[in-house]
């Protein structure tokens, strides 16, 4: 599975950026999808998920309420919606999939498949 990520860019605070991920897999719809974010000097965090049906979603308590997780299984893509963005944000933002949802879905190490990174900035 190849994962590819975009749509980072710089953004004032309080602005909003949407991050696709594209996935090489024409069986996108049986991968549960999440991303991640590393900030400069900091541990690969979990930002949030969604299993593959789209049904359910999960988020790290700091972004609940701004970020919004999506998936097009007809366009392999999933999507990170990012509302109310704060300079805490800063980070890069991975991609990652897996074809089962492990308990602990929060840490990466439950994650097998990663694609690069896509640079959030947000300037205060």
């Amino acid at each position: 599975v190849q994962l590819q990520a975009f749509g980072g860019g710089l953004v004032q605070a309080g602005g909003s950026l949407r991050l696709s991920c594209a996935a090489s897999r024409r069986t996108f719809s049986s991968l549960h999808m999440a991303w991640f974010r590393q900030a400069p000097g900091k541990e690969r965090e979990f930002v949030a998920a969604v299993i593959k049906s789209g049904e359910r979603t999960y988020y790290v308590d700091s972004v609940k309420g701004r970020f919004t997780i999506s998936r097009d299984n007809a366009k392999n893509t999933t999507y990170l919606q990012m509302n109310s963005l704060k300079p805490e944000d800063t980070a890069v933002y991975y991609c990652a999939a897996n074809s089962y949802l492990a308990t602990r879905y929060d840490n990466r190490w439950s994650w097998d498949y990663w694609g690069k990174g896509t640079l959030v900035t947000v300037s205060s």
